[in-house]
């Protein structure tokens, strides 16, 4: 391993959560699911670059500044409006969506194809893998980059922009099956898979391809399922303000800590096989300190408003 910095790309979009609180309170703030995470990586140090969708607005410019100001590089294609989320937020912090964006990477994506091209860790996911006419060209830039990169994918549905649900269910396992690591939440499996138990459908996919499919619990933790079984954290007791930015949190927690170990990296994207853990040392540790460190980061987040992650000192004051 070299002492170079590895390359994170990060691909997805990048909006305005207008986030109605439960006191009335109306709030905008700069969000997105993959640009959370790459805000994320960037605050733990990582500088990644970030490929998305923004328009030359005055919502746009705030996002671009919020994702610049925690050192994400930002490579967008331009909009005719930067897209908008409406979160509600009820009384126990929880958040609903409803978007008003579209995702359209343009039609010379050539410079895009280099960038993932040459990354070390490509991240995909939520909207923009599964909104047209975009997400066709997201599942490229993943066929692309698997043979050389760390492929990591977190389906975060959003049922409100879902008007097929079996194409998007057919694009997510399409994803899955390219991934080399998945991390979804209870409630994504559920809707994936109606009336089937979670961790048992981690353990279906786990079969069809990724070396390490987290599922979140929320308020019961994390499950890390890989093929030589599964690895069970708690959550980590914080005060609720609300939940927004708090799975992207987790995943760029989970990305970050995959970085660093390059033999860890390297049993990740070593696909196929009987998918037995092909790194030195227990399996089961390796993963339990990757979940115990993104469910701290995502109780940090959790703890104050809208989609604030953590700084790497910060993590680090938080974790025993």
């Amino acid at each position: 391993m070299t002492d170079r910095m590895p390359r994170i790309v990060v691909v997805g979009e990048a909006l305005v959560d207008i986030v109605h609180r439960a006191d009335g309170a109306v709030e905008e703030a700069p969000g997105g699911s993959p640009a959370n995470t790459a805000l994320t990586l960037g605050r733990l140090g990582r500088a990644p670059t970030l490929i998305t969708r923004l328009a030359h607005d005055e919502r746009g410019r705030r996002v671009l500044e919020w994702l610049e100001e925690s050192d994400v590089h930002v490579v967008a294609v331009a909009a005719p409006r930067t897209s908008t989320a409406a979160a509600h937020v009820d009384e126990s912090g929880a958040a609903s969506y409803e978007f008003d964006l579209d995702w359209d990477l343009g039609p010379d994506t050539s410079r895009l194809d280099a960038l993932a091209g040459a990354a070390d860790i490509v991240h995909v996911g939520s909207v923009a893998a599964v909104l047209d006419p975009g997400a066709s060209h997201v599942a490229g830039l993943v066929r692309a980059a698997r043979g050389r990169a760390v492929v990591t994918y977190d389906p975060n549905i959003r049922p409100s922009l879902v008007d097929d649900p079996d194409r998007v269910r057919a694009r997510v396992a399409d994803l899955i099956g390219l991934a080399h690591v998945v991390k979804a939440s209870d409630e994504d499996i559920r809707w994936l898979h109606p009336g089937r138990d979670v961790v048992e459908v981690a353990r279906e996919w786990v079969a069809r391809g990724p070396r390490l499919v987290v599922v979140t619990l929320g308020p019961d933790g994390a499950v890390g399922v890989t093929a030589d079984g599964d690895v069970v954290v708690p959550a980590v007791a914080s005060e609720v303000v609300d939940t927004v930015g708090a799975g992207d949190t987790f995943m760029g927690a989970l990305i970050d800590g995959i970085v660093d170990p390059g033999d860890l990296r390297a049993s990740l994207r070593t696909a196929g096989g009987s998918g037995a853990w092909t790194g030195r040392g227990d399996p089961s540790a390796a993963v339990e300190s990757l979940l115990r460190r993104s469910v701290h980061a995502a109780a940090i987040t959790v703890s104050r408003p809208g989609a604030d992650p953590p700084r790497r000192a910060e993590l680090a004051a938080w974790m025993p």
